[in-house]
């Protein structure tokens, strides 16, 4: 269910500013309207903590997982400053002994030398320039009375000369640039950083025991940044102060009676129509609570006049999870997971309690289908053979039934579900607009009679069923109609008016009813995804039968590895297709868009 919110504005004295926003973060109950960007220090505090932390990471050892106990807040500063000259330390020489190692790389094949003593040289008048030039060069600058140099020892197979002066621009030769420090004194500054660096990653690896001290400051400055926020947000004058948000209707005594203690003014009102902004709070029951991690994963909400399907969403993703995962024996593993990470845990939370449920609901598509790890060999455990429907089994041969009377049995319920549930988004559609006395509902109706007719057309078309196709026709024909005549109604509009722009929408409702039935049919993917899945059990089996005598090890590492490829392609899968078949089919067909603004009030972070 989604809470009905209310616009409160609450006014205090200039002086009472900070009571009002304390006694506000305190109930925590508030969404400010229009906040504003918090203190660009705070942020900035915040930002930079949470870099450390977790760059500190890094340093942490893996085999003493404990920390160490919170540090007061001036031993904290004094540690995280250590830490921040570390960290800046570091990266200062390790650029160092890149500059270094490039350097290096650039006079090493000049060999080690003494840019001192060439200065001084240069200082008594000798002033040496180092080239590197072909041999034909090389015999033109020789032969060249003016030019007095060194040869020296070749370099990439040319002539490396030292000239007293430079050489005249017709000779074409590369100059050596000199160093500043010889390639002696850039390995010993290499070293020197090295035990630098040592000493600060000693700094670091020390630091990192203080996880808890980190964590407890970033609570610190994120509430700093949550009060900076909120008092930006405030509107003023030189008398008083004001701020203005949205608060749920059942937590409204609390926020009077929190007023009333600071002294404050207020005001309630109900919501404008046309607020775009304001925030949904999905109040969810014990069944529903189980799918909020799903939308939490996926970052959807609904808009906060849509409707909330959160069970219908759950109910439904059960299945098709279940369905394509598809093998028992792949529940089995995700069951076994599941009890692994609550033993970890401790406690049950909404994440594991979701997968048990799928495990489960898996291994029961899997049992009744007869697909254990996609081996035909399970057929023959009379248990496992007991527990098949047969008209769905993956193995139709033990059941004295064809593979296409089993894929057309599966289809045809991927068809069923799919025509249920679009039909209920058409039901709570309609419920939806009958309570705002919408007359559009009766498209709805349409919708309804169209995705029936849809359905009914696809059982005849995909898997040949026997069903009359002019029943099918007009139930198509009376739905369209009834969407031109009534698509275009809403509140607030005259019935020739809705009538007009229903009319005006004629094209764009044909296109609609072809999508209709585009949309029943991609449900067969649930069937596809399924037997591909079931598909690929079966090569990786056969791979590994193959492999006899010494080749069993290898076999087995097959088996394994491909199983475990697949389950993983039967997780995406899950994510491609069963989640896009709520979010998309089922939600655009009960009218939800997904346009929520969370609901995030101004309070104090606890953790």
């Amino acid at each position: 269910m989604i809470e009905k919110m209310k616009m409160v504005n609450i006014v205090t004295t200039a002086s009472g500013k900070d009571e009002m926003l304390k006694g506000l973060r305190d109930i925590g109950i508030m969404h400010l309207a229009e906040k504003q960007s918090a203190d660009r220090e705070v942020l900035d505090r915040f930002q930079t903590l949470s870099r450390t932390a977790m760059a500190l990471n890094d340093y942490a050892d893996p085999k003493k997982k404990e920390s160490a106990e919170v540090l007061a807040e001036d031993e904290f500063n004094k540690m995280y400053a250590g830490v921040l000259d570390a960290l800046e330390k570091k990266t200062s020489l390790t650029q160092e002994i890149s500059l270094a190692n490039t350097e290096i790389d650039r006079i090493s094949a000049w060999g080690d030398f003494s840019p001192a003593e060439l200065a001084e040289l240069r200082k008594e008048g000798f002033d040496f320039h180092f080239y590197r030039m072909g041999e034909k060069e090389f015999q033109a600058a020789r032969d060249d009375e003016n030019i007095r140099l060194i040869r020296l020892a070749s370099i990439d197979k040319q002539c490396a000369v030292a000239v007293l002066g430079t050489l005249p621009p017709e000779i074409q030769a590369t100059e050596f640039m000199l160093p500043e420090r010889s390639m002696s004194d850039l390995k010993r500054d290499i070293e020197l950083s090295r035990e630098g660096i040592a000493e600060c990653d000693e700094t670091l690896k020390a630091a990192s025991k203080y996880d808890s001290s980190f964590k407890a400051e970033m609570q610190r400055v994120q509430n700093e940044v949550n009060y900076s926020e909120a008092n930006a947000t405030t509107g003023s004058d030189e008398d008083f102060v004001w701020l203005s948000g949205y608060i749920p209707e059942s937590d409204i005594d609390t926020f009077k009676t929190m007023a009333a203690s600071k002294g404050c003014a207020w005001a309630i009102d109900d919501v404008s129509e046309e607020d775009e902004k304001i925030p949904t709070k999905v109040k969810y029951n014990k069944v529903s609570n189980l799918i909020k991690p799903v939308f939490d994963i996926l970052g959807i909400l609904p808009g906060y006049r849509e409707q909330d399907i959160s069970i219908w969403f759950f109910l439904f993703f059960i299945l098709f999870f279940a369905m394509i995962i598809g093998d028992g024996a792949y529940g089995l593993i995700i069951l076994i997971g599941t009890i692994a990470l609550n033993v970890v845990q401790k406690k049950m939370t909404n994440v594991t309690f979701l997968l048990y449920v799928l495990s489960v609901a898996t291994i029961i598509w899997g049992a009744v289908t007869g697909t254990w790890f996609g081996m035909e060999s399970a057929m023959n455990v009379p248990f496992l053979k007991a527990l098949v429907i047969p008209s769905l089994a993956t193995y139709p041969e033990y059941f004295g039934l064809t593979s296409t009377t089993t894929q057309n049995a599966i289809m045809k319920f991927s068809f069923s579900i799919g025509a249920i549930q679009m039909a209920i988004g058409s039901i709570l559609s309609i419920k939806k607009k009958i309570a705002e006395k919408d007359l559009s509902w009766v498209a709805n109706v349409g919708w309804t009679i169209a995705i029936i007719a849809m359905y009914l057309l696809a059982l005849n078309l995909v898997i040949h069923d026997p069903i009359p196709l002019v029943p099918v026709f007009v139930m198509i024909g009376v739905a369209f109609l009834l969407v031109i005549l009534f698509g275009g109604m809403a509140p607030g509009k005259s019935f020739g008016e809705g009538l007009k722009s229903g009319l005006g929408g004629a094209f764009t409702a044909f296109l609609d009813t072809i999508s209709c039935f585009g949309n029943v049919m991609s449900y067969i993917r649930l069937f596809a995804v399924g037997m591909a899945g079931v598909a690929i059990s079966q090569s990786f089996n056969g791979i590994a039968a193959g492999m006899t005598g010494p080749m069993v090890i290898l076999g087995v590492v097959v088996v394994l590895i491909g199983h475990a490829l697949n389950l993983v392609m039967c997780f995406l899968s899950v994510v491609v297709h069963g989640v896009r078949l709520n979010v998309l089919e089922f939600s655009g067909q009960a009218g939800l868009e997904w346009t929520g603004v969370p609901y995030e009030p101004f309070e104090e972070v606890k953790k």
